[in-house]
């Protein structure tokens, strides 16, 4: 069987990784993480095209995902199927942080009547690994798992605050600062500046650069070795909640429970 032509970023990977990185694995690992809210389920050629992998690659992955369950084939489309859930579920379950950050936005969501969530950094993105609100309607689409850019949300940039000056300055360099509303901070001095600003304050307040109508506060969550673990935060309306409230009443909450966690975050 001919050997697939790498791309550019491929050869990238094995490069840097070595003779032991498994090119197939990374290709189905792509293959699967191409479903998402927007692209639910997909042809062949639309994978394919997602993934820009050659259309037999490709049928390969899927052909293997769905023989493990991993995905469903309806006639010509594909979707992920539940047995997806059991990854999450295996992380969840093998990692206390999780089972901890979610007593503790529970509690921060009931105390202040508004949303609360834990994320972790992971590359460009941050990853939401606990979410609560005080009656559990939460926002359409916004859950355990759910991924926003880290850039311009209260969360990502209280985490980005924790990173040395060497790792945000190839943050900054490797990220592309799109304007996700009229509001987003898309210079990379200003939001270098923000980032310093924030990690100097202990806490990141964001008005409406993810979403329009909305802003939270966040804080890092430190772990015994003062590095930062994870962050949390809690947002609402701007015109159900000022910014003013959200520093004098959220954040003394945010602080007091992430002074708590952090002794137990390993």
């Amino acid at each position: 069987m001919p050997r697939v032509r790498r791309s550019a970023a491929d050869q990238e990977l094995v490069d840097r990784h070595g003779p032991d990185f498994s090119e197939a694995l990374a290709r189905g690992l792509r293959v699967l993480t191409a479903f998402d809210a927007t692209r639910r389920q997909m042809s062949l050629s639309d994978v394919a095209k997602v993934v820009e992998l050659p259309r037999a690659t490709v049928r390969r992955a899927l052909y293997t995902l769905a023989r493990l369950g991993y995905v469903e084939e309806d006639g010509r489309l594909f979707r992920l199927a539940p047995q997806v859930l059991g990854l999450a579920s295996a992380y969840l379950a093998s990692n206390g942080m999780s089972a901890v950050l979610q007593r503790a936005v529970e509690g921060i969501a009931t105390r202040l009547g508004e949303s609360c969530s834990a994320a972790i950094l992971d590359g460009q993105e941050i990853v939401f690994v606990a979410r609560a609100g005080p009656t559990r309607l939460l926002g359409a689409g916004i859950d355990i798992g759910y991924r926003l850019p880290a850039y311009c949300s209260s969360m990502g940039r209280a985490l980005l605050a924790g990173l040395d000056a060497a790792e945000l300055t190839a943050f900054l360099e490797r990220t592309r600062l799109a304007a996700i509303t009229p509001h987003t901070i898309t210079d990379r001095r200003r939001l270098r500046e923000a980032i310093r600003r924030d990690g100097a304050q202990g806490y990141s307040l964001v008005e409406e650069e993810v979403e329009i109508g909305f802003r939270s506060v966040a804080v890092p969550v430190r772990r015994y070795d003062g590095r930062v673990a994870c962050a949390l935060n809690a947002g609402a309306p701007v015109d159900r909640v000022a910014a003013e409230r959200l520093r004098a009443e959220f954040l003394p909450v945010l602080r007091e429970v992430a002074a708590e966690l952090g002794p137990l975050l390993l």
